[in-house]
């Protein structure tokens, strides 16, 4: 396996118990109601895939895929691409954004508005991993959260490295170039 892959952060088991619980809370916040999960490709993936098992009723599943481009040619000022927008018409429905990490929160914020054009019943977020800490919005509707985590990086359970690695069924810290010197050093 890659060097700059580290140690287990949680485990498999940690984060399926945590994906029932969430599965648990958002089926009796929906009770008798039919929302659209909406995955945010591609990280999102697996999480959206156990969420959707773990959910007692009814849902709905789409995707959307982002892409930020521009930040150093913009003056610092990122813009956001839409890869894929959804397939499914979200008028008077309830939406449930399943992210799997939130920080600053500006891409999330821009799903939101654009969801919000769209007549929707309702728009929540559920995220796997939140770092609000890092938030320069502070007006999202984060309803769920899996876990609080540090401001570091990682991989498996969806999330890559370098496209690869995102089938690791636990979650495991990334090491940066600095990190793995040391780390091969003692």
């Amino acid at each position: 396996m890659d060097d700059r892959i580290g140690e287990i952060y949680l485990s498999a088991a940690e984060l399926a118990a945590r994906v029932r619980e969430l599965g648990a809370e958002i089926g009796r916040d929906y009770e008798g109601r039919e929302p659209v999960l909406v995955g945010s490709l591609k990280a999102s993936l697996v999480f959206v895939a156990d969420l959707s098992r773990a959910l007692p009723i009814l849902h709905a599943l789409d995707f959307v895929e982002l892409a930020g481009y521009g930040s150093a040619q913009m003056g610092g000022h990122e813009q956001i691409r839409v890869l894929k927008d959804l397939d499914l018409d979200v008028r008077g429905r309830d939406v449930l954004i399943v992210e799997d990490v939130i920080d600053t929160g500006l891409t999330l914020n821009y799903l939101v508005r654009a969801f919000e054009l769209r007549e929707p019943s309702s728009v929540s977020v559920v995220t796997l991993l939140d770092r609000p800490y890092r938030r320069l919005v502070d007006d999202l509707p984060v309803r769920y959260v899996g876990f609080v985590v540090p401001d570091e990086l990682f991989v498996g359970y969806g999330f890559d490295l370098d496209e690869r690695y995102r089938e690791l069924p636990d979650l495991r810290l990334l090491r940066l170039a600095g990190q793995v010197d040391s780390a091969a050093q003692v």
